[in-house]
Protein backbone atom coordinates (compact mmCIF):
# COMPACT_ATOMS: atom_id res chain seq x y z
CA UNK A 1 0.00 0.00 0.00
CA UNK A 2 1.72 3.56 -0.29
CA UNK A 3 2.43 5.38 2.47
CA UNK A 4 -0.65 6.67 4.59
CA UNK A 5 -0.64 9.92 6.39
CA UNK A 6 -2.86 10.23 8.72
CA UNK A 7 -3.22 14.09 9.11
CA UNK A 8 -4.72 13.56 5.87
CA UNK A 9 -7.44 11.00 6.71
CA UNK A 10 -10.64 12.48 8.43
CA UNK A 11 -11.49 11.36 11.89
CA UNK A 12 -15.23 11.70 11.31
CA UNK A 13 -17.99 9.76 8.97
CA UNK A 14 -18.36 11.09 5.40
CA UNK A 15 -20.85 13.49 4.97
CA UNK A 16 -23.48 10.77 3.15
CA UNK A 17 -23.82 8.63 6.04
CA UNK A 18 -27.46 9.72 7.98
CA UNK A 19 -26.21 9.36 11.77
CA UNK A 20 -29.98 7.87 12.97
CA UNK A 21 -29.37 5.57 9.36
CA UNK A 22 -26.32 3.80 10.46
CA UNK A 23 -27.47 3.59 13.74
CA UNK A 24 -30.49 1.73 12.78
CA UNK A 25 -28.40 -0.83 10.07
CA UNK A 26 -25.72 -1.02 13.16
CA UNK A 27 -28.47 -3.06 15.60
CA UNK A 28 -29.45 -4.69 12.30
CA UNK A 29 -25.95 -5.90 11.89
CA UNK A 30 -26.12 -6.67 15.33
CA UNK A 31 -28.48 -8.66 15.42
CA UNK A 32 -27.34 -10.72 12.19
CA UNK A 33 -23.65 -10.77 13.85
CA UNK A 34 -25.39 -13.05 16.95
CA UNK A 35 -26.44 -15.62 14.41
CA UNK A 36 -23.30 -15.54 12.52
CA UNK A 37 -21.12 -16.34 15.30
CA UNK A 38 -23.35 -19.36 16.80
CA UNK A 39 -22.84 -20.67 13.29
CA UNK A 40 -18.89 -19.61 13.61
CA UNK A 41 -19.29 -21.61 17.25
CA UNK A 42 -21.19 -24.50 15.79
CA UNK A 43 -19.04 -25.12 12.36
CA UNK A 44 -15.61 -25.00 13.86
CA UNK A 45 -13.49 -24.58 10.81
CA UNK A 46 -12.61 -21.01 11.14
CA UNK A 47 -11.49 -18.72 13.80
CA UNK A 48 -11.71 -14.81 14.00
CA UNK A 49 -9.08 -12.25 14.96
CA UNK A 50 -9.94 -8.63 15.63
CA UNK A 51 -6.86 -6.39 16.39
CA UNK A 52 -7.92 -3.28 17.63
CA UNK A 53 -4.78 -0.69 18.03
CA UNK A 54 -5.38 3.35 18.27
CA UNK A 55 -4.19 5.94 20.55
CA UNK A 56 -5.49 6.49 24.35
CA UNK A 57 -8.98 6.77 24.07
CA UNK A 58 -9.31 6.33 21.22
CA UNK A 59 -12.28 4.02 22.19
CA UNK A 60 -11.14 0.70 22.07
CA UNK A 61 -12.91 -0.68 25.21
CA UNK A 62 -16.46 1.04 24.09
CA UNK A 63 -15.78 -0.68 20.92
CA UNK A 64 -15.52 -3.96 22.21
CA UNK A 65 -18.33 -3.21 24.70
CA UNK A 66 -20.87 -2.36 22.04
CA UNK A 67 -19.90 -4.32 18.85
CA UNK A 68 -18.89 -7.35 20.76
CA UNK A 69 -20.95 -7.45 24.25
CA UNK A 70 -24.03 -8.86 22.74
CA UNK A 71 -22.72 -12.23 21.25
CA UNK A 72 -22.45 -15.10 22.83
CA UNK A 73 -19.51 -14.98 25.78
CA UNK A 74 -18.86 -18.72 24.95
CA UNK A 75 -17.63 -17.91 21.82
CA UNK A 76 -15.91 -14.51 22.20
CA UNK A 77 -12.37 -13.77 24.19
CA UNK A 78 -10.43 -10.64 24.87
CA UNK A 79 -6.99 -9.82 25.60
CA UNK A 80 -5.95 -6.82 26.90
CA UNK A 81 -2.43 -6.41 26.18
CA UNK A 82 0.06 -4.27 28.69
CA UNK A 83 3.65 -3.51 29.74
CA UNK A 84 5.05 -7.18 29.43
CA UNK A 85 6.07 -8.91 32.99
CA UNK A 86 9.17 -10.61 33.59
CA UNK A 87 8.50 -13.70 32.43
CA UNK A 88 7.24 -12.34 29.39
CA UNK A 89 10.09 -9.94 28.82
CA UNK A 90 12.39 -13.38 29.09
CA UNK A 91 11.05 -14.78 26.20
CA UNK A 92 10.41 -13.60 22.72
CA UNK A 93 8.17 -10.60 21.90
CA UNK A 94 5.75 -12.98 20.60
CA UNK A 95 5.88 -15.79 22.85
CA UNK A 96 2.96 -13.90 25.09
CA UNK A 97 0.82 -13.01 21.93
CA UNK A 98 0.91 -16.61 20.55
CA UNK A 99 -1.19 -18.09 23.76
CA UNK A 100 -4.09 -15.97 23.10
CA UNK A 101 -4.99 -16.84 19.10
CA UNK A 102 -7.75 -17.61 18.53
CA UNK A 103 -9.07 -21.56 18.60
CA UNK A 104 -11.54 -22.61 15.90
CA UNK A 105 -14.87 -21.69 16.15
CA UNK A 106 -13.81 -18.57 18.41
CA UNK A 107 -14.02 -15.04 17.86
CA UNK A 108 -10.12 -13.44 19.59
CA UNK A 109 -10.33 -9.49 20.41
CA UNK A 110 -6.65 -8.04 21.32
CA UNK A 111 -7.15 -4.60 23.17
CA UNK A 112 -4.05 -3.22 21.95
CA UNK A 113 -1.78 -6.03 20.28
CA UNK A 114 1.62 -7.27 19.28
CA UNK A 115 2.24 -3.97 17.32
CA UNK A 116 2.58 -2.30 21.03
CA UNK A 117 5.95 -3.50 20.31
CA UNK A 118 7.06 -2.07 17.64
CA UNK A 119 5.17 1.43 18.48
CA UNK A 120 5.02 2.39 22.41
CA UNK A 121 9.03 0.72 21.99
CA UNK A 122 9.84 2.04 19.42
CA UNK A 123 8.30 5.91 20.15
CA UNK A 124 10.20 5.58 23.86
CA UNK A 125 13.52 4.55 22.35
CA UNK A 126 13.27 0.77 24.08
CA UNK A 127 13.58 -0.56 20.34
CA UNK A 128 15.82 1.06 17.44
CA UNK A 129 15.00 0.81 14.16
CA UNK A 130 16.84 -2.22 13.06
CA UNK A 131 14.45 -4.22 15.69
CA UNK A 132 11.63 -2.85 14.41
CA UNK A 133 12.06 -3.55 11.35
CA UNK A 134 12.76 -7.06 12.28
CA UNK A 135 9.80 -7.28 14.45
CA UNK A 136 7.64 -5.96 11.53
CA UNK A 137 8.72 -9.21 8.99
CA UNK A 138 8.21 -11.17 12.61
CA UNK A 139 5.04 -9.96 12.58
CA UNK A 140 3.94 -10.48 8.85
CA UNK A 141 5.20 -14.02 9.77
CA UNK A 142 3.03 -14.60 12.14
CA UNK A 143 0.12 -13.46 10.75
CA UNK A 144 0.47 -15.17 7.65
CA UNK A 145 1.43 -18.41 9.94
CA UNK A 146 -2.56 -18.47 12.09
CA UNK A 147 -4.38 -17.46 8.48
CA UNK A 148 -2.73 -20.84 6.87
CA UNK A 149 -2.11 -22.98 9.94
CA UNK A 150 -5.19 -22.59 11.23
CA UNK A 151 -7.85 -20.71 9.13
CA UNK A 152 -7.53 -17.72 11.33
CA UNK A 153 -9.18 -14.81 9.60
CA UNK A 154 -7.39 -11.29 11.02
CA UNK A 155 -9.13 -7.79 11.20
CA UNK A 156 -6.59 -5.66 11.71
CA UNK A 157 -8.52 -1.83 13.07
CA UNK A 158 -6.73 1.52 13.99
CA UNK A 159 -9.13 3.99 15.38
CA UNK A 160 -8.22 7.21 14.17
CA UNK A 161 -9.63 9.93 16.65
CA UNK A 162 -8.32 13.33 16.44
CA UNK A 163 -6.30 15.15 18.77
CA UNK A 164 -8.78 17.25 20.02
CA UNK A 165 -11.46 14.35 20.29
CA UNK A 166 -8.35 12.64 22.26
CA UNK A 167 -8.09 15.64 24.60
CA UNK A 168 -11.73 16.41 25.46
CA UNK A 169 -11.83 12.11 25.94
CA UNK A 170 -8.74 12.68 28.83
CA UNK A 171 -10.32 15.63 30.65
CA UNK A 172 -13.96 13.84 31.12
CA UNK A 173 -12.13 10.69 32.54
CA UNK A 174 -10.87 13.87 35.29
CA UNK A 175 -14.61 14.71 35.70
CA UNK A 176 -17.05 12.13 35.27
CA UNK A 177 -17.26 9.66 38.00
CA UNK A 178 -18.12 6.97 36.00
CA UNK A 179 -15.17 7.05 34.12
CA UNK A 180 -12.00 8.18 37.08
CA UNK A 181 -11.05 4.42 37.09
CA UNK A 182 -9.79 4.99 33.87
CA UNK A 183 -7.77 8.21 34.89
CA UNK A 184 -4.00 7.86 34.23
CA UNK A 185 -1.75 10.55 34.61
CA UNK A 186 0.88 8.81 31.96
CA UNK A 187 -1.72 9.09 29.45
CA UNK A 188 -1.34 13.09 29.39
CA UNK A 189 1.62 12.59 29.25
CA UNK A 190 1.81 9.88 26.43
CA UNK A 191 -0.20 12.72 24.26
CA UNK A 192 2.37 14.59 24.45
CA UNK A 193 3.99 12.00 22.30
CA UNK A 194 1.58 12.22 19.41
CA UNK A 195 3.62 13.07 16.40
CA UNK A 196 5.57 10.50 17.37
CA UNK A 197 2.94 7.81 17.65
CA UNK A 198 1.68 8.89 14.39
CA UNK A 199 5.02 8.60 12.68
CA UNK A 200 5.53 5.10 14.00
CA UNK A 201 1.82 4.00 13.63
CA UNK A 202 2.33 5.36 9.68
CA UNK A 203 5.62 3.17 9.58
CA UNK A 204 3.56 -0.06 10.85
CA UNK A 205 0.85 1.00 8.12
CA UNK A 206 3.07 0.42 5.37
CA UNK A 207 5.16 -2.61 6.78
CA UNK A 208 2.76 -4.36 8.23
CA UNK A 209 0.31 -4.41 5.37
CA UNK A 210 -0.09 -8.48 4.21
CA UNK A 211 -3.43 -8.44 5.81
CA UNK A 212 -4.09 -4.79 5.33
CA UNK A 213 -5.63 -2.15 7.93
CA UNK A 214 -8.72 -0.44 8.06
CA UNK A 215 -8.07 3.29 9.58
CA UNK A 216 -11.69 3.93 11.45
CA UNK A 217 -12.53 7.43 11.64
CA UNK A 218 -12.77 7.74 15.41
CA UNK A 219 -14.67 11.00 17.04
CA UNK A 220 -17.92 10.01 16.78
CA UNK A 221 -18.63 6.57 18.04
CA UNK A 222 -21.74 5.56 16.05
CA UNK A 223 -19.86 5.33 13.06
CA UNK A 224 -16.96 3.96 14.32
CA UNK A 225 -18.61 0.98 15.96
CA UNK A 226 -20.55 0.79 12.63
CA UNK A 227 -17.62 0.10 10.36
CA UNK A 228 -16.08 -2.60 12.49
CA UNK A 229 -19.47 -4.30 12.76
CA UNK A 230 -19.87 -4.44 8.61
CA UNK A 231 -16.47 -5.40 8.47
CA UNK A 232 -16.75 -8.66 11.08
CA UNK A 233 -20.41 -9.10 9.42
CA UNK A 234 -18.98 -9.26 6.29
CA UNK A 235 -16.33 -11.83 6.85
CA UNK A 236 -18.30 -13.83 8.28
CA UNK A 237 -21.01 -13.98 5.90
CA UNK A 238 -18.18 -14.59 2.96
CA UNK A 239 -16.94 -17.75 5.06
CA UNK A 240 -20.16 -19.81 3.82
CA UNK A 241 -20.63 -21.42 6.81
CA UNK A 242 -22.73 -24.26 7.62
CA UNK A 243 -24.36 -25.91 10.61
CA UNK A 244 -23.29 -29.82 11.08
CA UNK A 245 -25.20 -32.55 10.63
CA UNK A 246 -26.28 -34.93 13.43
CA UNK A 247 -23.30 -37.00 14.14
CA UNK A 248 -23.14 -40.32 13.78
Amino acid sequence: MSKVKLGAVSTRAPENFDKKETKARLEEILNELDDLQNLLYAENKHSVLVVLQGMDASGKDGTIRSVFGRLNPQGVMVKSFKAPTAEESAHDFLWRVHLHTPAKGMIQIFNRSHYEDILVTRVHKWCDDELAYKRMKSINDFEELLQEQNNTHILKFYLHVSREEQHERLKERTKNPAKMWKYNDQDFKEARLWNDYRKAYEDCFEHCNKIPWTIVPADQNWYKEYVIAKQLYDLLKSLDMHYPGLKK
